[in-house]
């Protein structure tokens, strides 16, 4: 294409977009003043359809006219998406507060979505969460989804059950990667979206800027032209306000309700027709077993009702339902009914899955399954044989780490699991290494004690072309790191694709790379960029593989003996390398004590003592001082393995070791890799 015609027609996009973005203002500045007088319409229209039921109803008690798409007026189910820590959780501890869930004087934690420990530590959502809120006559069910890639199959469940988003995007970083990602499921789902400039009291914030990067990415991602007509609204999540422009909030979040109950619409499901609901999610109660969510699709539903189950293999069995709940809030309450639209919690079947689709046997409806994105990376779980094995955690044996993974692939359908040739040892699929360090941390916390490798891409055979997953790379840091950013990117197979200057003094890079070129990368992207670059990535899907590159520039520093790690040891091997041990640590023959200097493994003895003898001279007893030893983290531990080296991880350590522990052993498998 000519540079001209380029100019020319990304002028044109531009044209497209302001116009756009007038009539977008007009639309708001007008809903901001008519929101009364709609109102009072539906106020009106409300009492109407009271008066019409009241006089349309037999003696007994039982409409003429099935109420239950009347109930469903008063529904709406909306899902929160957004990359992380740009506000969701945030967003929906104020909702909870102005729509009277809580007391005013009632004590309530903050980020309440974030039941789980780990969340709470990180700072992050991890699962999907059902929750409910009401405005005024409309009970609104909300789902607070995971603003992470790797946990994009909870973003895919909580979609299949809503009709509308809202999109929380940060006033000053703007839509990023994962903005993307959720924005383009959203899409797919081809529902409705509000979105929300969120953080508009930073210091930094650019709102109108960050507007416009929404436009574009829009437009990137194919939006129709009724998607591109969102409304926007500009708030700050933590004083809970809302208004049409930055300058222009309100006291509270009224807009942002009245919006949801215009722009949203009610659940598009068949009151009248056999009950249909498909399973969105599973959870467990300690008092009723396993818990069927989802919605209903078709139909109502009441409890003790006979149904039956439609399997991954078409099969239809048997369903029995002992209680129904909803959501009221943050709590579930039990009811005997339920309407069609409505998100609902069954319990009564211990074996029912994900994907499952609960109808009744005289007029089945099934639904389409839900289908995500395939896994991408690969991990080996193994029992620990460790000398230390047993010492700290209380589920060691192979059948309850198979257990434990079986149960996650239940509730998490992005988590596959298969044998392997040896009975100890099974390979777990997911969506990304982050996904796998939170399913390790999660069962360390459960006391298991596992060994598990280096993740690994999954490669793939397309018309006989050996390709590999490909991630979109976004880097923002100060453009004095621009070189070896570039550098490092450019020696593991990474393309630079853009590179947005704003005169700042920061860059923001776009570089399409080898997802295996990220596995080790972001602990030394942090080091060159001194703590201060962002990256960012998203899988872009397959391409052809672009070849061998070094995944690690290091070697190990190995112990060749089983003990404890002294002082005067550890000062003679800090020129060797970089530690990881600190004294008064058990070693054993076979386990990784430090990064080696050079590129190759180093066995050397961390239980050194110093020899005593009779002569004494000056500055020989002089006390060991040695370096500060950075704590390893899970994380961290993954990233540093080699292929042939494993990470043990029990409820109180994390140690790094060798797949084989004898170093004649570990010399002969070597012998035959390079024999082929």
């Amino acid at each position: 294409m000519a540079p001209n015609q380029f100019m020319a027609i990304r002028a044109d996009r531009q044209k497209s977009i302001m116009d756009k973005k007038r009539i977008h203002d007009k639309i708001i500045n007008c809903q901001f003043h008519i929101f009364s007088v709609i109102s009072s319409g539906f106020a009106v229209i409300r009492l109407f359809f009271t008066v019409f039921y009241t006089f349309n109803t037999r003696p007994g008690g039982e409409a003429f006219r099935n109420p239950m798409s009347f109930e469903s007026l008063n529904l709406r189910n909306i899902a929160i998406i957004a990359h992380v820590d740009h506000g969701k959780t945030t967003l929906v501890d104020t909702m909870f507060r102005q729509s009277g869930v809580f007391r005013p004087d009632q004590e309530v934690a903050e980020r309440i979505m974030d039941s789980m420990d780990i969340e709470r530590e990180r700072g992050i959502t991890i699962a999907a969460k059902n929750c409910s809120v009401r405005y005024k006559t409309i009970k609104i069910n909300i789902l607070d989804t995971p603003g992470h890639a790797d946990f994009g199959a909870e973003v895919e469940r909580a979609l299949s059950m809503v009709d509308g988003a809202i999109l929380l995007v940060d006033a000053a970083e703007g839509p990023l990667p994962q903005t993307r990602f959720v924005l383009k499921k959203t899409f797919e789902a081809e529902i409705p979206v509000i979105v929300v400039i969120n953080k508009v009291d930073r210091q930094d914030a650019r709102p109108q800027e960050v507007l416009n990067e929404i436009y574009d990415l829009f437009i990137d991602l194919e939006a129709t032209e009724a998607q591109i007509e969102f409304p926007c609204l500009y708030a700050i999540g933590r004083d809970g306000v809302a208004g049409p422009e930055p300058d222009q909030l309100g006291e509270d979040l009224t807009l942002l309700f009245e919006t949801i109950l215009d722009r949203i619409p009610p659940p598009k499901v068949n009151p009248e027709g056999p009950f249909s609901m498909l399973i969105s999610d599973i959870g467990y109660s300690d008092y009723l077993g396993r818990l069927s969510i989802g919605r209903i699709q078709s139909g109502s539903l009441k409890n003790r009702m006979p149904f039956i189950r439609a399997s991954a293999d078409k099969s239809l069995l048997p369903f029995r339902l002992s209680t129904i709940q909803v959501y009221e809030g943050t709590q579930l309450v039990k009811t005997e009914e339920a309407s069609a639209g409505e998100i609902v919690v069954l319990s009564g079947n211990e074996d029912v899955e994900i994907g499952d689709t609960l109808t009744i046997a005289d007029n089945p409806l099934i639904q389409p399954r839900i289908r995500v994105d395939e896994p991408t990376v690969a991990m080996r779980f193994t029992t620990n044989n460790s000398p230390l094995a047993g010492k700290e955690g209380k589920l060691v044996q192979s059948r309850k780490i198979r257990e434990r993974l079986q149960r996650e692939t239940l509730r998490n359908v992005a988590i596959q699991i298969e044998d392997t040739d040896d009975k100890e040892t099974f390979l777990v699929k997911g969506r990304g290494e982050f996904q796998m360090a939170i399913l390790i941390e999660t069962m360390r916390r459960e006391g298991f004690e596992l060994c598990v490798g280096r993740p690994e891409v999954i490669f793939r055979e397309e018309n006989g072309v050996r390709t590999e997953p490909m991630e979109d790379v976004y880097i923002d840091c100060d453009e004095t790191f621009m070189g070896v950013v570039t550098e490092k990117m450019s020696i593991r197979k990474g393309r630079m694709e853009s590179l947005v200057n704003n005169g700042s003094g920061r860059v923001r890079m776009h570089f399409k790379a080898p997802s295996r070129a990220l596995i080790g990368y972001r602990d030394e992207f942090l080091t060159d960029t001194r703590g201060t670059g962002i990256l960012n990535a998203l899988f872009s899907g397959y391409e052809p593989y672009r070849g061998d590159f070094p995944s690690r520039f290091s070697g190990s520093l190995v112990s060749d003996r089983s003990g404890t790690a002294i002082p005067y040891a550890l000062f003679n091997l800090e020129p060797r390398g970089e530690l990881i041990v600190t004294p008064g640590t058990p070693v054993y023959k076979g386990m990784i004590i430090g990064a080696h200097a050079k590129n190759n493994d180093l066995d050397v003895n961390p239980c050194k003592e110093k020899k005593l003898t009779n002569m004494r001279a000056s500055g020989k007893d002089d006390n060991v001082l040695l370096k500060p030893v950075k704590p390893m983290s899970l994380e961290a531990a993954l990233q540093f393995i080699a292929e042939d080296e494993l990470v043990e991880v029990t409820p109180l350590s994390i140690r790094l070791r060798k797949t084989y522990l004898d170093i004649h052993e570990r010399q002969r498998q070597k012998k035959q890799k390079e024999n082929g």
